[in-house]
């Protein structure tokens, strides 16, 4: 716990521990393995109350706002802005970069804990607390969301590529 330190030094401690706090998570999910974020993980899937993002669609009302809020472009230039080709491999690597973005941010979270414990003041801590969930959970909620979204889209394109190949079996019967 940080004691007697004045208003600006408290300030200043809480830059320093939520800084550094962030870059270790960065780092930290830049180097974890791909199959720490895999989608079939059961921390990853849906809660019964998301109602497979309809939750966040209704209450939240995330679609009317989470293209405004900026995106880091992840390993290898990864961009989520929009799909540029709608492929099962593409969706499979957008779906884990969900993942990977939404482990990252909960995990920026629990810095809000820390800064919590570490601050005699609750109005200091419950500031910076404040400061570190709204620039974490909007986030979270939108790689939840779009990941639902993913997951709609990868199985309708399962199902037509299934489709396709019974319909190609089916012409080579016919010619055969």
């Amino acid at each position: 716990m940080i004691k007697n330190e004045t208003l600006l030094h408290l300030v200043m401690w809480n830059i320093m521990v939520i800084t550094v706090w962030h870059c270790i998570v960065f780092f930290a999910c830049i180097k974890l393995p791909r199959q720490m974020f895999d989608p079939s993980k059961s921390r990853y899937q849906a809660f019964g109350w998301e109602q497979n993002g309809k939750w966040y669609r209704t209450y939240l009302k995330i679609h009317l706002w989470k293209d405004s809020v900026p995106q880091h472009i992840g390993k290898e230039g990864f961009s989520k802005k929009n799909l540029k080709k709608i492929s099962i491999e593409y969706l499979d690597e957008f779906r884990m970069e969900t993942c990977r973005g939404e482990w990252m941010h909960l995990k920026n979270c629990l810095c809000a804990v820390v800064v919590i414990v570490l601050n005699p003041s609750l109005s200091v801590g419950g500031f910076f607390s404040f400061l570190i969930l709204l620039g974490n959970l909007p986030f979270a909620c939108i790689q939840r969301y779009n990941r639902f979204r993913l997951d709609v889209l990868r199985k309708s394109l399962i199902r037509e590529s299934a489709r396709a190949r019974m319909e190609e079996k089916a012409v080579a019967q016919l010619h055969s």
